[in-house]
């Protein structure tokens, strides 16, 4: 089986010697995003609103796989403050349905950029 680099200009690009994504047979791994808008690659302000440019970038980065949302089976969130717990589910009741796909949620000191919310994802592609 061939990995195949999945990339976007839709979406920030990678800040380090990694991929966006990576797909691997009928599995995609998507890399964490953080809240950096794709065309300026500044952080945005707050922490909603950089879960949803998060959850953006994801999407983006799914779409470039031929996927979306709804195909992510896994999802790890990192948090610099868990006290945004219940901002967090209620952007996943927006950004997902049931079934709803498993997750890890932690506590992290601190993130790339300042950032206060990191999101990567696995997808199971038909």
């Amino acid at each position: 089986m061939t990995a195949k680099v999945i990339s976007t200009e839709a979406a920030p690009a990678a800040i380090g010697p990694y991929s966006q994504g990576v797909r691997a047979g009928k599995t995609v791994y998507l890399s964490g995003q953080i809240g950096l808008d794709p065309t300026s690659g500044v952080l945005v302000e707050g922490f909603e609103a950089q879960a949803v440019q998060v959850l953006a970038n994801l999407r983006e980065v799914a779409r470039a796989a031929g996927g979306s949302l709804a195909h992510v089976v896994k999802l790890n969130i990192y948090l610099t403050d868990l006290g945004q717990f219940g901002v967090i589910n209620e952007l996943m009741q927006q950004h997902f349905a049931a079934p709803y796909p498993a997750r890890a949620t932690l506590g992290v000191a601190a993130l790339p950029r300042g950032a206060q919310v990191e999101i990567d994802a696995i997808l199971h592609l038909d």
